[in-house]
């Protein structure tokens, strides 16, 4: 009678237990992308320009160039669909392929606007300036509140269906966590966060089956930040 008791008790404290851990994944793996953002805003000051994502084969966790390229140039094998150069930002918690994880194991990725290639090469944005950093100049990257009805081509859009959660025309980085469920996605909001375009989703957790975690860097924040470091204009 005892240990059914017991047992009855423990069914019913798992789930709660269970609950809890999962909140506390949300909130670390939040707090570590508020930290990557911050680490990418150090890099831009101290180099003048954002490194370029890692590529998904990565195994050393360094920014990726496509072949022939580099810094000088800043075109990036993977702007759309890399992950978080951790090796390059002095990142810990990388995995055995050089990638930082989130609280699930899972990969972070990172996605950084191509426009001109002015943002990942050296001195790129000091050459365009503040005036044409500003983002009515050129298409940066939109953040969804659905994959419905979305416009990938430039200047992208959310379409009638959704509202931009970025301010308009849209963001130069992009950061996010596959959530729980990592690349095993089911929601179509989440496959198309995996499609390598220049617009991601995001909404409640809760939705659709939906958990991935984004968040992104205004070009105000950006510039702001250069300004006061003395990197712009």
């Amino acid at each position: 009678m005892v240990l059914t008791i017991v047992g009855l008790l423990l069914a019913g404290l798992l789930p709660m237990i269970s609950g809890q851990v999962e909140q506390r994944r949300l909130n670390d793996t939040r707090q570590q992308l508020s930290e990557i953002r911050d680490a990418l805003i150090g890099y831009a000051v101290i180099n003048g320009r954002l490194p370029c994502p890692a590529a998904p084969a990565t195994t050393v966790g360094t920014e990726s160039f496509a072949a022939g390229h580099n810094a000088s140039d800043g075109i990036c094998s993977n702007f759309y669909n890399g992950y978080i150069p951790a090796a390059t930002l002095g990142l810990s918690g990388m995995n055995e392929n050089g990638l930082v994880v989130d609280s699930w194991d899972n990969p972070i990725r990172y996605a950084v606007t191509l426009w001109n290639h002015a943002l990942t090469k050296t001195d790129g944005m000091k050459t365009v300036g503040i005036s044409g950093l500003n983002p009515g100049s050129f298409s940066y990257l939109l953040v969804c509140s659905t994959s419905i009805g979305i416009d990938t081509s430039s200047p992208p859009s959310c379409g009638a269906t959704g509202k931009s959660l970025t301010p308009e025309p849209g963001v130069p980085i992009v950061i996010f966590s596959t959530g729980s469920n990592g690349i095993s996605a089911t929601s179509g909001d989440e496959l198309h966060n995996l499609s390598g375009t220049r617009v991601f989703i995001s909404h409640d957790q809760a939705q659709n089956g939906y958990d991935d975690i984004v968040i992104w860097l205004s070009s105000n924040t950006l510039i702001n930040r250069m300004v006061a470091a003395g990197k712009l204009p």
